[in-house]
C-alpha cells in the first residue's frame, strides 16, 4: 500500500506569508497618508520579499519570485530621492517585466486589448513628453513600452493577472504624471502604493491560480512539474 505523497513543509508558510503581507502594505499604506517617512522607509522594503516568500511557498516558479524580487530592487532605490536611483530602479523594474513575460509564454493575448494598450502608450508618452527632464525621456519610453506589453501580455493568465498588469501600469503612470508635474490626486504616494501592491498580489495570485488560462511552455512545464511532485 503506497503510503502517498510527503506533505510539502513549505504550505506551513502559506497563509503566515500572505497576512504578513497584507499587514505590511496596511502599515505601509497608513504611513504614508499619517506623512511618516520612517515608517514608510521600514514597510515598503518587506512587501516584496514577503510576497515572494508566499510564492515560494506555494511552490511557485522561479520566473515569479525573481520578477517579485526584482520589484524590491525598484522598491529600495525608488526610495532616495535622486535621478540616478530613480533610473536604477526602473532597471530594476525592467527586469522584473522581462521576467514576467518569460513566464506568460507565447499564447496570444486578445487583439482588441492589444490596440487598446498600444494607443493608450501612445497618446500618454505623447501628452507626457515635454514634462519630462531629458535624461528620463528616453529611458521612461523604453520602460513604458515594457511595462504595456507586460500589462498586455498578463492577460493570457486570466483576470486576476490582467487586473494585476493593468493596476501595475497605472501605478507607473501615477509617478510618471508626478515627475511631469501634472496635477495630482490628494496623498498621491497612497495611490501609487495602493495600485503598486495589488497589481503585484494579483499577478502572483494569476500566476498561481491551478485554472489560468493559455500560460505558454514554462509556466506549463512549472505546472506539470507541481503536479509530479
Amino acid at each position: 500500500m503506497s503510503a502517498g505523497p510527503l506533505p510539502d513543509r513549505r504550505e506551513r508558510w502559506v497563509r503566515p506569508l500572505l497576512a504578513a503581507f497584507l499587514v505590511a502594505c496596511a502599515v505601509d499604506l497608513v504611513g504614508v497618508l499619517a506623512g511618516s517617512d520612517t515608517v514608510h522607509l521600514v514597510a515598503k522594503p518587506l512587501l516584496m520579499p514577503l510576497l515572494a516568500g508566499y510564492a515560494a511557498a506555494r511552490r511557485g516558479p522561479r520566473l515569479l519570485i525573481a520578477a517579485l524580487l526584482c520589484g524590491w530592487t525598484g522598491d529600495v532605490f525608488l526610495l532616495a530621492d535622486a535621478d540616478l536611483a530613480f533610473l536604477i530602479g526602473m532597471g530594476g523594474f525592467a527586469a522584473g517585466h522581462i521576467c514576467y513575460l518569460r513566464l506568460f509564454g507565447r499564447a496570444r493575448g486578445a487583439l482588441l486589448p492589444g490596440i487598446g494598450y498600444a494607443v493608450l502608450l501612445t497618446v500618454f508618452v505623447a501628452l507626457i513628453w515635454n514634462g519630462l527632464p531629458a535624461g528620463l525621456r528616453i529611458p521612461m519610453a523604453g520602460y513604458s513600452l515594457l511595462l504595456t506589453a507586460m500589462a498586455y501580455r498578463s492577460g493570457v493568465l486570466g483576470r486576476y493577472a490582467a487586473t494585476g498588469g493593468a493596476l501595475f501600469l497605472l501605478s507607473d503612470a501615477l509617478i510618471a504624471t508626478g515627475i511631469a508635474d501634472w496635477p495630482q490626486l490628494p496623498a498621491p504616494d497612497f495611490w501609487v502604493m495602493l495600485t503598486y501592491a495589488a497589481a503585484q498580489l494579483l499577478l502572483t495570485l494569476g500566476v498561481l491560480a491551478p485554472g489560468a488560462r493559455g500560460a505558454g511552455a514554462v509556466l506549463g512545464a512549472y505546472r506539470e512539474r507541481s503536479i509530479s511532485i
